[in-house]
């Protein structure tokens, strides 16, 4: 999206490199520099929340904290882990987070009305600070205060104690009602600004002194995790202690702080949020539903959470059940096929009272009984399609939420997906000035039309994420599932319009990719080209120069995986690709990746997205015996990857914090042996890819700009399940095979993965991410990068079977059952043709051809496959590669010149044994 930019020392801090970046960008979107107009204004303003007037330090049995004399809310929040420089607080910018409007930890948010009146009226205790008035510490409190004077004119007296509860941190208000009338509360929300804004810093410095947290929206059992960027280290937990059920999460865009790429904004726990429903959220689904309560005159409730640490990310789950909170573990998650039932394991320290699902049938529950430490098993079954609640309510009175998402089979979605693709988002114009026909184009769902013209111009240019990735999940989706018609289009596309126009084909510039074929230049167009209604005056709406502009790198891996899908198609499948010769296609990904590097060197520094191309083409070179291109392009990549062996935390992007490149960073870190490189970029993810109940925030790898870049709505917030997600699972999901035992990451691998087919409509369009604000839960409304995240479906998706210590049996995207011992698998992912057997190291992928079932004998370990052999699949043989690893072998069937296991059409079934 940016301008090339000159070579530069790589040890100069990103925000220099971010700072040329964004001398392109709108204002809003970037704060990295001292002079924003925020800060600028802020400048101006009287600081009132009273920092020069001290504060009380504390230490408690894992934590320290300070608390401001003046207003009593927290000034430093850190482990005692003896890391005097980490805070979770922003605390670097407290002598500028020091006036009104500013939330800090400690501060509340209601909105009030009387019972029987319709208008709500909101109450802030930053809004326009006062002195509170000091009490006297009742036992065990560290800090109290009535905080009445900060609220205005508020109608309840609200009184603020911090305490220590048996080495833990508690926060609660005691909300009064003084008068002789009923005030029902409707919304109350605890600020929670923990310290993620990146701004003025450095990856080192950010991950060094940042934070990111995760919420899981679940009432009585909900609660926060706030991970340090490094994914090491212990993990803070907020928890609800008192009458604090995490009902929603609301973004705090009132506070002033600049959101921008480096700082997505704060947000706010609500216990009620029925005022916002009424009001900013009007008419759209909540995840838990909008409740509010009643004070009666002189009637005083509390209200309170706890903040705990857990040992690490990992063991957030040990210490939820230690704080004696309700625990659920989904197998494989959230999202849920309506042909492949999951497990949900329930565990808490009262029985289970009753359960519900909302809407009701969306969902079967069927309880399965108990694993041998009291995990309440169920399965379930999903019914309709769509978003789904189920509640349990414990003996003990909790109220746990459970959020579900309900999809077509994994092989319907991507289906539908393929042919709304080439259909509705098929573009033919051959009148169309910017040689963009024929193509897959960017496609606006809300307006059911095609995009050919945006401000953006990369929107509408079939280059950039939000351009390519319309045609780059075309032609991912035909590695699952080649389908005739759809690719007889494709053909179309890459030798008409990739070849060509996006990518050059001849010339000192070829196989270099252009920005856009989209660009707006009214002075060498006709009359009336560009519509009238589009704000043209950004920097975004590029002229033909910058749109023709070569040096992106993050272009070249929509191109390379292109040519590669043409090559598996004409490699491995008959009549389906015959215009080019197989090695024709295969050079030109080679050349493609070669030419990132050659004629994209500034960015080709960074891991790319979808990156992971460049190693699939590598080792089909290898496989192929063109010895000559592996050795080039490997010693091309064995440079990248020894740059990033020099950084401490190599995920630098055009972008100053990213998840994109760690997908490749990874890859190639694990390729050449850089082991401690590798891990490094692993806890980086797990940072930032939890782990909760709810199918949206699960697996779900951060990203929180790029609706700025690639949506219909544009503003800077936490997207669910943007393209990060399928990508990120890429290198998770090859660690657990590496390391099968590793339970917790087949659960964030296989979670991220799902996310590339949990926001794709009914009849089969693929947004750009789903949006996370209540005042919206909804998906975006144009395709965005959508086929970005696709890619990492279509190269990564597979089913898992796993022998869990405490749960048993289990396969992820797949139907499992046991007979004696006999372990049998359906097949439920797209291709069907991938499958991992942890406790034997096999993973079995085809080239062509669909695995039915696999069936694993326990006592002599041997493997049976059961192939569907459908001839309409355009195949000579089923094609089958089996890991050297796993020791096991195929009798009787040969092997082709790339090591693959020819099996005839004919052979319904194979066994695979284990060698000694």
């Amino acid at each position: 999206m940016s301008n090339k930019i000159s070579k530069m020392n790589l040890k100069k801090s990103y925000w220099i490199l971010f700072a040329l970046v964004c001398t392109q960008l709108p204002s809003s979107v970037y704060s990295q520099q001292d002079e924003h107009p925020v800060w600028k204004a802020v400048k101006a303003q009287q600081a009132t929340l009273g920092v020069e007037e001290g504060a009380q330090s504390f230490t408690l049995k894992d934590l320290h904290v300070a608390i401001l004399n003046a207003s009593q809310t927290l000034s430093s929040f850190r482990p005692n882990s003896g890391e005097k420089d980490f805070d979770y607080t922003p605390v670097e910018l407290l002598n500028k987070r020091d006036r009104n409007q500013f939330f800090h930890i400690g501060d509340i948010t209601v909105s009030l009305r009387r019972q029987g009146d319709s208008a709500w009226t909101a109450y802030s205790s930053a809004a326009d600070r006062k002195p509170v008035k000091a009490l006297s510490p009742a036992k065990n409190s560290l800090a109290s205060a009535d905080i009445s004077p900060t609220l205005g004119n508020i109608p309840l007296k609200v009184v603020r104690s911090w305490q220590d509860e048996q080495g833990d941190l508690i926060l609660s208000f005691e909300l009064t009602n003084p008068n002789d009338y009923s005030i029902e509360i409707g919304s109350l929300g605890i600020p929670l600004p923990f310290n993620n804004n990146m701004d003025w810093k450095n990856l080192d410095q950010a991950h060094a002194h940042n934070v990111f947290f995760d919420p899981y929206i679940g009432r009585d059992a909900g609660y926060l995790q706030v991970n340090r960027l490094h994914g090491r280290g212990p993990s803070l937990l907020v928890l609800p202690y008192r009458n604090a059920g995490f009902e929603a999460y609301n973004p705090l865009n009132s506070d002033p702080t600049p959101r921008s790429i480096t700082f997505e904004g704060f947000h706010e726990w609500l216990i009620h949020s029925k005022a916002h429903a009424d009001t900013d959220w009007k008419g759209v689904e909540q995840w838990n539903t909008p409740t509010s309560t009643v004070l009666k005159p002189r009637e005083s409730k509390t209200f309170a959470l706890k903040f705990v640490l857990a040992p690490s990310i990992r063991g957030i789950e040990s210490a939820l059940l230690k704080n004696n909170r309700p625990v659920a573990v989904g197998a494989p998650g959230y999202v849920v096929p309506m042909d492949n039932p999951v497990k949900l394991f329930v565990k808490h320290n009262q029985a289970i009272k009753s359960v519900s699902v909302y809407p009701e049938g969306a969902l079967t529950l069927t309880k399965k009984g108990n694993t041998p430490h009291q995990w309440t098993e169920y399965q379930v079954q999903g019914n309709r399609w769509g978003r789904a609640r189920l509640t349990i309510n414990y003996r003990d009175g909790m109220t746990q939420t459970i959020h579900y998402k309900v999809i077509k089979s994994e092989k319907e979605v991507v289906k539908d997906l393929g042919h709304f693709l080439t259909t509705k988002q098929w573009y033919e114009n051959d009148k169309d000035l910017f040689g963009r026909s024929p193509s897959v184009i960017s496609y606006d769902y809300e307006e059911q039309q095609p995009i050919t013209q945006n401000k953006s111009a990369w929107f509408a240019g079939l280059s950039d994420e939000a351009g390519a990735a319309s045609w780059l999940a075309a032609m991912m989706k035909q590695v699952l599932q080649p389908n005739p018609q759809e690719i007889a289009k494709l053909k179309r596309f890459v030798n008409e319009t990739l070849y060509g126009r996006i990518q050059h084909r001849e010339g000192d510039k070829k196989y270099g990719v252009v920005k856009s074929l989209f660009y707006y230049e009214p002075d060498s167009m006709p009359a009336g080209t560009y519509r009238s209604d589009i704000n043209w005056k950004t920097w975004a709406a590029w002229p033909k120069k910058e749109a023709d502009d070569i040096g992106r790198s993050y272009n070249y891996p929509h191109v390379a995986a292109a040519h590669w899908v043409m090559y598996r198609l004409a490699r491995n499948y008959t009549n389906l690709v015959n215009e080019e010769s197989w090695q024709t296609y295969l050079e030109r990904a080679y050349q493609t990746s070669m030419a990132m590097v050659e004629k994209a060197p500034y960015y080709a520094q960074f891991g790319q997205m979808e990156g992971s191309i460049f190693l699939i083409v590598l080792n089909d070179l290898r496989r192929e015996g063109l010895t000559l291109m592996a050795n080039n392009l490997e010693a091309a990549m064995r440079k990248r990857a020894e740059h990033w062996k020099t950084l401490n935390y190599p995920f630098g992007s055009e972008m100053p914090w990213d998840s994109t490149g760690q997908e490749e960073v990874y890859l190639w870190s694990r390729f050449f042996g850089f082991d401690e490189k590798a891990q490094v970029t692993l806890n980086a993810i797990i940072a930032y890819m939890p782990t909760v109940p709810h199918w949206g925030y699960n697996g779900s790898a951060r990203r929180y700009w790029d609706f700025v870049y690639g949506g219909k709505l544009s503003r800077i917030e936490r997207q669910l399940h943007h393209y990060g997600s399928a990508l990120n699972a890429i290198p998770v999901l090859t660690a657990f095979r590496d390391h099968p035992d590793d339970f917790y990451l087949l659960r964030i691998g296989h979670a991220g993965m799902m996310g590339a087919l949990a926001n794709v409509t009914e009849d089969g369009f693929g947004p750009g991410a789903f949006h996370s604000y209540p005042s919206t839960l909804a998906n975006d409304g144009i395709s965005g990068d959508y086929g970005t995240g696709f890619y990492g479906y279509a190269v990564n998706s597979g089913t898992y079977i796993v022998e869990h210590p405490e749960f048993g049996w289990l396969a992820f995207s797949g139907n499992l059952k046991t007979e004696k011992q006999q372990v049998k698998v359906a097949l439920t992912t797209a291709s069907k043709g991938r499958v991992f057997l942890a406790k034997e190291n096999l993973w079995l992928t085809t080239d062509a051809g669909e695995i039915a079932e696999l069936h694993y004998d326990q006592k002599d370990r041997s493997v049976t496959l059961v192939f569907n052999s459908d001839p309409a699949q355009n195949i000579a043989h089923i094609l089958l590669n089996v890991n050297p690893e796993s020791h096991y072998e195929l009798e009787g069937i040969s092997k082709d010149q790339l090591n693959r296991y020819e099996i005839p059409l004919s052979k319904k079934m194979v066994k695979l044994k284990k060698r000694n």
